[in-house]
């Protein structure tokens, strides 16, 4: 399950105002049916859109496509913040970025961002959910912080066994460890599907983005991947429901959108 930590009659009326919004632009009230294609075409993207593929598909400039862009996505990130994790859920470690031209190598570049990937799964041990959170560190205090916000009472949690990851027991949760002792993902099957995410992430950021800030926006662009995979069986609903997402964020001007952004 995906529990909501927000009022049910918010999203509600959220998604009554965005049908008469739609329908509204539709009618050509709101500037003609183009109004609504940036959102379609975002929410659409199995692997993701850049403001740039954005900019050539609407014929406008690249800073009016880049607003466009990061404004869903936003909207897309303080969704997901709604939602924990319940029941059985895998957890990993992960980095975002690469190494810089004569910096640092290794888990230590500036250019790395940590990152926490978590996949809830039902009773036949099937992906129903994730989160992509960024985080400071792999630290206990990151984690503890990280699953309060992140998890709901009662997950029974499996990791690696990074000692940071016992961190998850202050949130109510079980712990259990699975050793990956330097094996490859694909003998490790108790972590099958968080192995998967990571690599369609992967795919994803890397066939649709030729670069972006990492530091700045990492937490946008995963928020972004894991609220199209969480909606992944509801398509046909999702431009609609990314409307009314926008709708709930509310204004975000470029200056906001421009700010790094904290992790938790």
């Amino acid at each position: 399950m995906h529990r909501f930590r927000g009022d049910p009659r918010t999203s509600e009326w959220l998604e009554r105002t965005a049908v008469k919004v739609a329908r509204s632009v539709l009618r050509g009230r709101g500037g003609g049916d183009s109004s609504l294609l940036p959102d379609y075409l975002i929410s659409q993207a199995k692997t993701g859109l850049s403001s740039l593929a954005l900019k050539r598909a609407l014929g406008v400039s690249y800073p009016t496509a880049w607003r466009m862009h990061h404004k869903l996505m936003q909207a897309m990130a303080e969704r997901e913040k709604l939602y924990t994790l319940v029941g059985q859920v895998q957890i990993d470690d992960a980095y975002l970025g690469g190494e810089l031209t004569g910096g640092k190598a290794g888990r230590g570049s500036e250019n790395k961002v940590p990152f926490v990937a978590a996949v809830s799964l039902d009773d036949r041990g099937h992906p129903l959910h994730i989160k992509l959170t960024v985080v400071p560190g792999f630290t206990r205090k990151a984690i503890a912080d990280w699953a309060q916000t992140r998890l709901g009472p009662g997950c029974s949690v499996l990791s690696d066994g990074l000692a940071c990851f016992t961190g998850v027991t202050e949130a109510g949760c079980r712990h259990q460890v699975s050793v990956a002792a330097g094996r490859k993902p694909r003998e490790l099957p108790d972590f099958l599907w968080i192995n998967t995410i990571l690599g369609n992430l992967k795919t994803s950021l890397s066939g649709a983005y030729h670069a972006f800030d990492f530091v700045k926006y990492a937490p946008r662009y995963l928020a972004a991947f894991a609220y199209r995979f969480n909606r992944r069986f509801r398509l046909k609903s999702l431009p609609m429901r990314l409307l009314a997402a926008a709708l709930g964020t509310g204004p975000r001007p470029e200056p906001m959108l421009r700010l790094a952004e904290q992790s938790c």
